[in-house]
């Protein structure tokens, strides 16, 4: 059975850099397949991986023929989604990537969405492990699936406001009928001790500050020559962080 990581957070706090490097250390222990849920679509780049069409591609298209009267009648709906949603998949050795891409435009589109939704759970089941890369609200998984979360790993940056937003999100996941076994916060490029503002802000949420990412200048550089972050070297602060927030998530053994 799959394990479901889902990573949220406000945006900028560094959720993709985060699920790049979490994505890139289990698989090393099994098959990934990498849900990029955030519409501008970067999770590629941090993996170094190319993309060429979304989901949200595929639902626009296909609602596009139905309305135009030119979709195939001899071709049942969901079939024409499945293959097209393999056909987005972007291969590689130990992990594929799946990216979400834009909102759906006006119109209805329940039933293109239930059809994706159940697409999307069966080819999960394929997989040792499911990282979802959110953007700031959790929309794409309770829209988008309906399997339950493993793990919620919310995403701060060093400020009081980002842990405000960590605190909501907690909230969010009680309003959608997703079930989430864990609950955990990591605070990203941290310089120093947490201020005692935001210490109180954390505890005022609830929330298991379960790791704190340090400013990792080998994110910099990579950044500068436009290297996706999962050539990280594995003795980089960084990266030795979410190893460790990994194996204390029980996701890893070592």
């Amino acid at each position: 059975m799959s394990k479901t990581i889902a990573i949220a957070g406000k945006g900028g706090t560094g959720k993709t850099t985060v699920s790049a490097l979490l994505i890139k250390i289990l698989s090393a222990r099994g098959t990934v397949l990498a849900i990029d849920g955030d519409p501008s679509s970067n999770l590629n780049l941090a993996l170094g991986l190319p993309l060429e069409e979304t989901v949200g591609a595929v639902r626009e298209d296909m609602a596009r023929q139905v309305k135009r009267g030119k979709f195939d009648p001899g071709m049942a709906k969901n079939a024409y989604i499945e293959y097209k949603i393999h056909e987005s998949l972007v291969e590689s050795e130990r992990i594929d990537l799946l990216a979400m891409g834009r909102p759906e435009g006006p119109g209805c589109y329940c039933a293109a969405n239930n059809m994706l939704r159940d697409s999307i759970d069966r080819l999960t089941s394929n997989y040792d492990f499911v990282v979802i890369d959110n953007e700031a609200g959790m929309e794409h998984i309770s829209r988008q699936t309906t399997k339950d979360i493993d793990v919620l790993l919310i995403v701060a940056d060093n400020s009081v406001r980002s842990i405000i937003t960590a605190g909501r999100i907690k909230e969010l996941i009680k309003e959608i009928r997703t079930h989430v076994d864990q609950i955990a916060l990591v605070v990203n490029r941290v310089d120093g001790p947490l201020s005692p503002e935001m210490q109180q802000e954390v505890e005022k949420t609830g929330l298991q500050l379960i790791g704190q990412i340090p400013l990792d200048p080998n994110i910099t550089a990579l950044d500068a020559k436009g290297r996706p972050v999962i050539e990280l070297p594995e003795d980089s602060p960084a990266r030795k962080t979410v190893h460790a927030v990994a194996r204390k998530l029980r996701l890893i053994e070592d």
